[in-house]
């Protein structure tokens, strides 16, 4: 069968939609685009490509070094998988991630060569950075991929996610993974990634976290 592809209106450079894509033509694109600064979102048969720029990847970056380093201080195994493409042939939809982690789960794909997501389970928490938007809303993907939790920054605001039992998102006003995190805070270190070196932002943020971390042990040692 062929293919019909039409490029739809979009900025240049920026993004490019093809209608009426088939499963073979998808995955054939992943493997000629892997390693590029590239996102490809598949749901039934419309393909976007989007170019993601120096801003995305230091905000992706930035949240994902912090959010490694909330798991070294909480003591919360994280396997990291990097921007994998998540993708089910029968379900007909696809997007690369911008980063996640196994955690919950991570038993359960520690030393898999490949993950086949119509067996194996999503990864546990996805980072989303939106600094920029295109025709198709990933959440809904990422719902039907079964995500559980989702961090999500613009560059102003982060937003936490978590999938509820009716297979929609709902915003929540802490993480399920660190609930004893203020997200405020959290964002207040993100939003400062333009102004202060990395290095010193990571040692303001560990020194930040850490009576957080005390906290929550105390609250544990309580009984009732």
């Amino acid at each position: 069968m062929s293919t019909l592809l039409r490029p739809a209106v979009a900025p240049p450079d920026q993004q490019l939609t093809l209608y009426g894509v088939d499963w073979s033509t998808y995955e054939s694109l992943l493997r000629a685009f892997r390693g590029r600064h590239l996102r490809l979102n598949f749901d039934e048969g419309l393909l976007e490509i989007m170019v993601t720029g120096s801003a995305h990847e230091r905000w992706k970056k930035l949240l994902a070094r912090l959010l490694e380093i909330s798991a070294e201080e909480f003591g919360v195994s994280m396997l990291g998988q990097g921007n994998f493409t998540l993708k089910r042939r029968d379900l007909d939809k696809g997007l690369e991630v911008d980063d996640c982690w196994y955690i919950a789960h991570e038993a359960d794909v520690l030393g898999r060569p490949e993950l086949d997501l119509a067996v194996d389970p999503p990864p546990d928490l996805v980072i989303e950075i939106e600094v920029s938007h295109g025709l198709i809303d990933r959440l809904p993907l990422l719902a039907a991929l079964g995500v559980p939790e989702i961090w999500r920054f613009d560059g102003t605001a982060l937003t936490v996610l978590v999938l509820s039992p009716e297979g929609s998102y709902r915003e929540t006003d802490s993480s399920p993974t660190f609930p004893a995190i203020p997200l405020v805070g959290f964002a207040d270190f993100l939003r400062q990634g333009d102004t202060i070196k990395h290095l010193e932002l990571c040692r303001r943020f560990r020194a930040w976290v850490t009576p957080f971390v005390n906290k929550a042990d105390s609250s544990d040692r309580i009984q009732p």
